[in-house]
C-alpha cells in the first residue's frame, strides 16, 4: 500500500551558523537541498571540512499542498529567517532587497 509522501520545507544549519531553506516534495531523509556548494566551500577551511555536521529541521509539511503553495511557503520561510542575506544564509533567491522580495 502506497501512502502520500509529505511535501516539506526544511532548514539546514551549517557549523558556521548559516542556514539554507529548501523544499522537498518526496520527504527524503537523505535530501539536503541544492544550496550552491561553491558558495558554502568558501566559508570553511580544509581542516574544518574534515569533520562537518549539519542539522536538518522540518519547518512545515503537507500531504495536499500544490507546487504553487509549496513554492510560496518556501519563500515565506526564506524571508522569515532572512536566509537570502549572505551574512545569514545560503539562499540566493529571492534576492535580498529586490522589489519581488
Amino acid at each position: 500500500m502506497e501512502t502520500n509522501r509529505l511535501k516539506v520545507i526544511y532548514k539546514i544549519t551549517y557549523p558556521n551558523g548559516k542556514i539554507y531553506i529548501g523544499q522537498d516534495i518526496t520527504d527524503s531523509i537523505n535530501y539536503f537541498g541544492s544550496a550552491d556548494g561553491k558558495l558554502i566551500e568558501k566559508d570553511f577551511t580544509r581542516e574544518e571540512r574534515k569533520e562537518f555536521a549539519i542539522k536538518k529541521e522540518i519547518l512545515w509539511e503537507s500531504e495536499t499542498a500544490t507546487q504553487q503553495e509549496i513554492n510560496q511557503k518556501e519563500i515565506e520561510f526564506i524571508l522569515k529567517f532572512n536566509s537570502n542575506d549572505p551574512t545569514i544564509g545560503y539562499n540566493k533567491r529571492p534576492k535580498k532587497g529586490s522589489p519581488n522580495r
